[in-house]
């Protein structure tokens, strides 16, 4: 069994692969400096090791400090040292950024993971914490793309830095036409960001002179935000990063 750890801003997602395949995922908060999630992290590792022969461990990490903590976590109860992605081993993808080390670890593993399983041209959406547009050419290079907030954070800053307006439960609005002021901002959110998203791949296409590109989407939101969009979406694939680090 080899281990695929996805550290992101707000989750730690394991992958459990076996014969190349993800078996199946398990997800942690990501909370570094609390407690609890200390606590659920030591049981969760404690009781991976017991139950699987574990061969390697791979990290895919955007967060420096959280990715110290668990290659601590993993000598400690798995008595091995992780293999670090960017780090140990290269993703192999021709990065186009003016600044190749500028770009998350986790974005390249996707386009990586694109490129080999659904192929090129292609734009790849990732609704995480905060939303990743990438760009992939015709030859599979990774071109770059756009950043944006996420929905929750979004939603977040609205309660925040409003005098007025509340924090609203993150769910699917009935209508567009909001008649109260929870059913606007869901409204806002989801058929904004869908109206976002499917503006963005049409933008993306026309600068990558690429008039249909195949659209994968991953990330929390991304299965009920494809209900939103009206662009074509070739698939859904929540397990991509891992599909990823199981090619690498």
């Amino acid at each position: 069994m080899i281990i695929a750890i996805d550290i992101g801003n707000s989750t730690i997602g394991f992958g459990f692969l076996h014969e190349g395949r993800v078996s199946h995922v398990a997800t942690i908060e990501n909370m570094p400096d609390s407690e609890l999630v200390m606590v659920k992290l030591d049981n969760f590792m404690e009781t991976t090791v017991q139950r699987y022969s574990i061969k390697k461990v791979v990290i895919c990490s955007v967060v420096p400090d959280s990715q110290k903590m668990l290659v601590r976590k993993i000598k400690k109860f798995w008595s091995m040292r992780p293999i670090i992605v960017g780090k140990d081993v290269k993703i192999p993808v021709v990065n186009k950024y003016r600044r190749p080390r500028q770009v998350g670890k986790d974005r390249l593993m996707c386009a990586f993971a694109v490129k080999e399983l659904y192929g090129a041209p292609a734009v790849v959406i990732d609704l995480g914490t905060a939303i990743t547009f990438d760009g992939l050419s015709a030859k599979g290079e990774y071109l770059g793309g756009a950043i944006i907030p996420g929905l929750r954070l979004s939603a977040e800053a609205l309660f925040e830095k409003t005098a007025l307006l509340p924090r609203v439960h993150i769910a699917e609005p009935q209508r567009v036409i909001g008649r109260s002021t929870e059913e606007s901002i869901q409204s806002g959110i989801f058929h904004g960001y869908g109206a976002l998203c499917d503006g963005m791949v049409a933008r993306l296409a026309d600068e990558m002179k690429c008039q249909h590109p195949k659209v994968i989407m991953t990330g929390g939101y991304a299965e009920v935000m494809r209900k939103f969009m009206r662009s074509p979406v070739e698939a859904v694939d929540q397990n991509l990063i891992f599909k990823g680090m199981a090619l690498l």
